[in-house]
């Protein structure tokens, strides 16, 4: 089995946080986005993982750092690292076809800015399963249509008339991932373009035309790390989700003089914490400093100094510095507000 993570994007939504580090990398509940969906892809598969595959961008913002990072990701799987460029963003079919000397056997997709919760037996005898979420706003999304067989028969955009309440949440496994190769080759080959890019969706339809059967893998939550709002949002649910399966969160070389810890939280190594309170729902990078504040609902990445603050619902970048009393705000790497 292989993974194929698409992620060569630089999550302008979640800027300032995506200046320095693609989003794929924001640290959520103490570990990036893309080492949290990969694992939690493999625990679903519940099988050997032979190669992971990324698809990075433009190598002055995907950087040695960013590759070494996803190197050791896939070898803690005990999976080969294959690494490949998209230098020119022209959608989620291109992005795929980048990666076209890995696209042979079978294979899940995965697009690196979603979290997911799941426990299902992938249905291995359908030729490309699509996991779903059910939804309550099917309007909002790229839903799935049915046949009586439970088999996808049509995928529709933001349906104006209910068509399902199962939402594409753009995690992919194809029985014979040439498959897809073949046919979004053909979509290259003939400049078929959908919002001014080549599409997945364009080779999956032309897969179900040939008659390929698709079926649905639902899964129990589908968490976002689109913008600011729900990346904190995700935190929260992820720490929780840590906690009740008694995960060590709070590292044991942290100091902490005066201060109160309230779990859940993530808690990184050499945090110091100086007459603060901590948590619910906090994480907080290596080496950060807090000091005279209450921190909550928040994610603070690595070796930033807080001081005199009363956050919740904040997100705040590596090597900031924060002092004063604003309460809900997003500050980037390398910030100072004092």
């Amino acid at each position: 089995m292989k993974i194929i993570v698409p992620m060569a994007g630089r999550g302008s939504r979640l800027r300032p946080h995506t200046l320095t580090i693609p989003k794929p990398l924001i640290p959520v509940a103490g570990k990036p986005i893309v080492h949290r969906l990969v694992e939690d892809i493999a625990g679903v598969l519940n099988e050997e993982i032979d190669e992971i595959a990324f698809i990075l961008g433009d190598p002055a913002f995907f950087g040695d750092e960013v590759v070494e990072s996803l190197k050791t990701l896939a070898t803690s799987l005990d999976a080969k690292p294959t690494i490949y460029r998209q230098l020119d963003p022209k959608g989620t079919g291109h992005a795929i076809m980048c990666a076209k000397d890995s696209l042979s056997g079978p294979a899940v997709i995965a697009y690196a800015d979603t979290l997911i919760r799941a426990d299902f037996n992938l249905d291995k005898e359908a030729d490309a399963v699509i996991w779903t979420k059910k939804v309550t706003n099917p309007e909002a999304y790229g839903v799935v249509n049915l046949n009586e067989k439970d088999e996808i028969i049509e995928l529709v955009e933001k349906p104006k008339e209910y068509v399902s309440d199962q939402a594409v949440i753009g995690i992919y496994y194809f029985k014979d991932v040439a498959q897809l190769k073949d046919e979004l080759q053909y979509v290259l080959d003939n400049n078929i373009i959908n919002g001014g890019e080549y599409q997945i969706n364009d080779g999956i339809k032309r897969m179900m035309a040939g008659g390929k059967i698709f079926k649905t893998g639902t899964v129990d939550e589908w968490m976002d790390c689109g913008n600011k709002e729900v990346t904190v949002e995700t935190n929260q649910k992820m720490l929780g989700f840590l906690f009740e399966a008694n995960k060590k969160l709070v590292s044991e070389n942290i100091t902490a003089e005066n201060s109160k810890i309230v779990e859940p939280c993530f808690i990184g190594e050499n945090v110091i914490l100086k007459n603060s309170t901590v948590g619910p729902y906090a994480s907080i990078g290596k080496g950060t400093v807090i000091e005279d504040s209450t921190v909550k609902n928040s994610i603070i990445q690595t070796h930033s100094k807080i001081k005199n603050a009363h956050l919740d619902n904040a997100m705040i970048g590596n090597y900031a510095t924060f002092d004063g009393q604003f309460t809900n705000v997003s500050i980037g790497d390398y910030s100072e507000l004092k």
